[in-house]
């Protein structure tokens, strides 16, 4: 298996047990919180911020594999009238300003998190905050990375005049 095959497949794996570990933990905690505070009038501080938290994380992983999968929202209301190569074409176009936009959050978000470490921001009681929002330049560098693998495959498949509709 080749590396690019193995290092996909990795990072599927990886991509899939945190989607799995974040949710179930963010069940765990949110349910295990409302009994807290039903049945014994308690409940942590700091877990109704964990779960803001972990729903952050969840959505920015969930992109990511959604990126993969090339089954993020498109709106497509022209494919259904133009010719299969302008519709792949356009395709290219949507996916290469994707790529770059996500790109220019991914900048913006680092250097938020930049500022985050200077002016010492903290959640969860006392956790320093950029740990909690690494999340947030790290899934957009990852999903323009994934826009612009896109943008090869669908190109290649322009230029190899390939029938065959990428996964939708």
């Amino acid at each position: 298996m080749p590396v690019i095959e193995r290092l996909e497949k990795t990072g599927r794996f990886l991509e899939t047990a945190a989607v799995v570990t974040l949710l179930s933990a963010m069940m765990l905690l949110a349910v295990g919180q409302i009994v807290l505070r039903e049945l014994f009038g308690t409940g942590f501080v700091w877990a109704d911020e964990l779960v803001k938290l972990m729903v952050l994380w969840l959505a920015m992983v969930g992109s990511i594999a959604a990126c993969r999968e090339n089954r993020h929202i498109r709106i497509d209301a022209l494919s259904h009238i133009l010719p299969d190569l302008a519709v792949k074409l356009t395709r290219v176009v949507v996916d290469i300003f994707a790529a770059f936009i996500s790109g220019v959050i991914a900048w913006q978000a680092w250097r938020y998190l930049q500022l985050e470490i200077e002016y010492g921001d903290t959640v969860l009681v006392n956790t320093p905050a950029w740990i909690a929002h690494i999340v947030l330049p790290i899934a957009f560098m990852l999903i323009s990375f994934r826009f612009g693998v896109l943008v090869v495959k669908q190109i290649g498949e322009i230029v190899a005049g390939s029938d065959e509709e990428p996964v939708e």
